[in-house]
């Protein structure tokens, strides 16, 4: 799988110079460095994901989303089966998505199982934009976190306000 850090200093712990400015300019967190030594073990495992990208992380309580961009190979059963071994090794609650630049196909594969009923962009009058993403009030109880931490980990994940409204 390819990395933004080097292999060496994942396993060993010890960041070389690149590394460590990635780590101190916040490109990437601490937690990260333990789901790439995750995903490291588990490429052992499923060959596949050695044509994959690895991305980013972001973290919201109980939750961690996994970026990533797949190889020729890769299928979402084996995406699946990845975030289940990502789970049994980290302790938390792991979603594996494609990376892209759309907003609502990112949204969809977040909030999966609930369905999206579609993602409106409001422009507010000091400039900024904002998105709402529409849900069934019926898929709000089926979410994979409480609202507030999806809206804060899409905010995050595509660095625009993203707001979560159930129909």
């Amino acid at each position: 799988m390819k990395l933004p850090l080097d292999y060496v200093c994942i396993n060993s712990g010890l960041l070389c110079d690149r590394c460590q400015s990635l780590v101190d300019e916040g490109q990437i967190d601490d937690f990260e460095i333990e789901v790439m030594k995750s995903l490291i073990e588990i490429e052992g495992e499923v060959r596949e994901l050695k044509d994959s990208t690895y991305n980013k992380s972001l973290q919201v309580n109980n939750l961690i989303i996994v970026v990533v961009t797949s190889g020729p190979d890769m299928t979402q059963q084996k995406w699946v089966k990845v975030a289940k071994m990502l789970h049994e090794k980290l302790g938390k609650k792991v979603r594996i998505i494609e990376n892209t630049n759309n907003i609502k196909q990112g949204v969809i594969q977040v909030m999966f199982p609930a369905r999206v009923l579609g993602v409106n962009t409001v422009w507010l009058p000091d400039g900024s934009v904002q998105h709402i993403v529409r849900i069934t009030k019926e898929d709000k109880k089926v979410l994979p976190a409480s609202d507030s931490e999806l809206e804060t980990l899409l905010s995050k994940l595509y660095s625009t306000q993203i707001k979560i409204r159930a129909e």
